[in-house]
């Protein structure tokens, strides 16, 4: 599965983003069953009356990220930062959506804010690690997977990059460590680095 897909699995599984009533149900549920054009045109009529409902944004943003257009999608997701700037959600959906665009210095910031609202989940260590990865601190992307895996012993992912970065700094035996965990809590693309670097 595809880093960026795995990422909103994810975040759908700490917080199932879901709006009040009305259209916004409706937006859900075309969204759920993959009609993000027709989920883009119930959220627009749902916020006219409602600009600033955050969770209505940050649905249209989804929508549109699905859909490739990650101008629009920034946009939805700036706009409910507006209103909700400790809203953990919308800043890892940022961060992860400038990941997938290769704009890893905006993908760190917006990590590195969602690690600071209390009580963030794993999840925002690990955007922040893999931010620190692509940019090459590799010491600081270790801690920062390492904090993740701390607070969510069955974050494969987690586990999965921390090996990852083992293997690229020399740390080979503890990099194959890494992969077990991973394979262990089902993290599939580890068995083709266990191949490559664990004989």
């Amino acid at each position: 599965m595809k880093f960026s897909k795995w990422v909103y699995v994810a975040l759908i599984s700490i917080i199932l983003a879901s709006c009040s009533a009305g259209e916004s149900n409706k937006g859900d549920q075309l969204y759920s069953a993959g009609k993000y054009e027709e989920a883009i045109d119930a959220y627009d009529t749902y916020l006219v009356n409602r600009p600033k409902n955050v969770q209505a944004l940050y649905n249209r943003g989804r929508s549109h990220e699905e859909l490739g257009d990650f101008e629009k999608a920034e946009r939805d997701f700036l706009a409910a930062l507006s209103h909700d700037s400790k809203n953990v959600q919308v800043l890892l959906s940022l961060s992860n959506l400038y990941q997938r665009q290769k704009k890893h210095s905006q993908a760190l910031l917006y990590a590195e804010y969602a690690v600071e609202v209390p009580g963030a989940p794993a999840m925002a260590y690990f955007m922040k690690g893999r931010a620190l990865h692509q940019l090459g601190n590799t010491e600081e992307a270790n801690k920062e997977y390492s904090s993740a895996i701390k607070m969510d012993k069955n974050f494969g992912q987690a586990y999965y990059y921390r090996g990852l970065l083992k293997f690229a700094t020399d740390r080979v035996q503890s990099g194959c460590e890494d992969m077990r965990a991973a394979i262990k809590l089902n993290f599939e693309d580890a068995r083709e680095a266990m191949d490559r670097y664990c004989q």
